[in-house]
């Protein structure tokens, strides 16, 4: 009888064990960490192969004009932020100056994860394109056949990725004074897609007619990515790029866990910015990164295992074409196409005191990262490092505020 007892009490254990791992999705419907196996996601990897070492000669002669471009720029250690120039992964010249917290006095160093603001949407296509590698989902597909409450049945992934959807910014949205959105509530991804299908918020132009820019598109993908994945979209970004590319100072924000420790935001004169309804919002922005970090991304990004050929190409292609210019967009990228065949490609961000500028010279395996918390427009301005790397006709004003 004794061993009978404990036989029962065993195979009681047993299926509370089974019960409880069956019962591992939150109330969100998201997986824990442990419960999808690492192999079933595809991910970044570091490259195979490093690119030729640079000569001291080289890196001294481009370090001497770079360093007075930053003198020049952020005259008596003006600059509140990072900065960050490498050429085949080799870091050129990098700097960090300034306050994470000017009350506490803590000095913003190479560790430092800053605001990333709309940078944050490179990540968050790269994660959207390596599910697309994979056949985990189209890049034609309809997004109402991923997310069933998306309102737009004409919306797709592509149009998303290449902001050519059409939807409404939500932060204007949610703006109103007409009872759509409470701004004491913090607003979440999906009230976002729900506000859209209840409260008779259309499309701003119809779908794939025009580009604009829109941080809605890159709200609902990382909704997508959420699906597909079964993780929140914090875990997800761990699984695919952070942690196999070793970004160990990178993380998505969280709002309730991280409110009050993440690096604060100023204005341009030091007065603190808090945080406001928007913050908790994910995929447009809301990573914080550092430049060492975003290098090792941009390493694995510009790799030959990062993407097919066939849709690496549609990465770099501009998109949008219904009006003759020098500005685009590809899948997730900024772009500059000149009439001489050279191409730019870069994106900026701008969220709070935030400012951001990832800059990639493909030809020239050239990264050009800076990122500041005190709001100035002067980190856009690092393009103009690009023509000492090769042919890139830049002229930029000093209030050029372009994100």
């Amino acid at each position: 009888m004794i061993f009978i007892k404990k036989t029962n009490i065993l195979q009681l254990l047993l299926l509370l064990l089974v019960l409880s791992s069956c019962n591992q999705k939150n109330k969100k419907g998201v997986l824990s960490d442990a419960e999808l196996p690492k192999d079933t996601l595809p991910h970044m990897e570091p490259p195979a192969n490093q690119l030729p070492k640079l000569t001291t000669q080289y890196i001294n002669s481009k370090k001497n004009n770079i360093e007075h471009f930053y003198n020049k720029t952020w005259p008596n250690s003006s600059m509140n932020g990072s900065f960050l120039v490498a050429k085949n992964g080799q870091i050129i010249f990098e700097k960090y100056e300034g306050m994470a917290n000017f009350r506490d006095k803590t000095p913003i160093t190479a560790t430092t994860p800053l605001h990333l603001a709309s940078v944050s949407k490179i990540l968050t296509a790269s994660a959207v394109l390596k599910l697309i590698d994979a056949k985990k989902i189209g890049l034609d597909q309809k997004v109402n056949t991923i997310i069933t409450n998306f309102p737009f049945p004409d919306v797709t992934v592509k149009t998303l990725l290449n902001h050519r959807s059409g939807m409404r910014n939500y932060a204007y949205f949610t703006d109103k004074k007409d009872g759509v959105w409470d701004r004491h509530d913090i607003l979440s991804n999906k009230d976002i897609v729900h506000l859209m299908a209840t409260k008779e918020i259309g499309l701003e132009s119809r779908t794939d007619a025009r580009f604009s820019y829109c941080n809605t598109n890159y709200a609902v993908l990382a909704l997508i990515i959420e699906k597909v994945t079964g993780l929140s979209y914090k875990k997800a970004m761990e699984r695919m790029i952070f942690k196999p590319l070793e970004m160990n100072h990178t993380y998505v924000f969280d709002y309730e866990k991280d409110k009050d420790t993440a690096v604060t935001s100023y204005k341009g004169n030091k007065v603190e910015i808090g945080k406001d309804y928007l913050d908790a919002v994910y995929g447009d922005k809301n990573i914080y990164s550092t430049p060492r970090d975003l290098l090792k991304f941009e390493l694995a990004r510009n790799s030959p295992n990062f993407l097919s050929p066939n849709l690496l190409k549609l990465v770099y292609t501009p998109f949008s074409n219904e009006h003759k210019g020098q500005k685009n967009y590809g899948l997730g990228i900024r772009m500059i196409n000149w009439e001489t065949g050279q191409n730019f490609y870069f994106h900026n961000g701008w969220w709070h005191g935030n400012t951001s500028s990832y800059i990639t010279l493909l030809k020239e395996n050239v990264t050009i990262i800076a990122l500041s918390n005190k709001f100035t427009t002067k980190t856009y301005q690092v393009r103009k490092l690009a023509p000492l790397f090769g042919d890139y006709p830049f002229k930029l004003g000093k209030d050029d505020k372009e994100e």
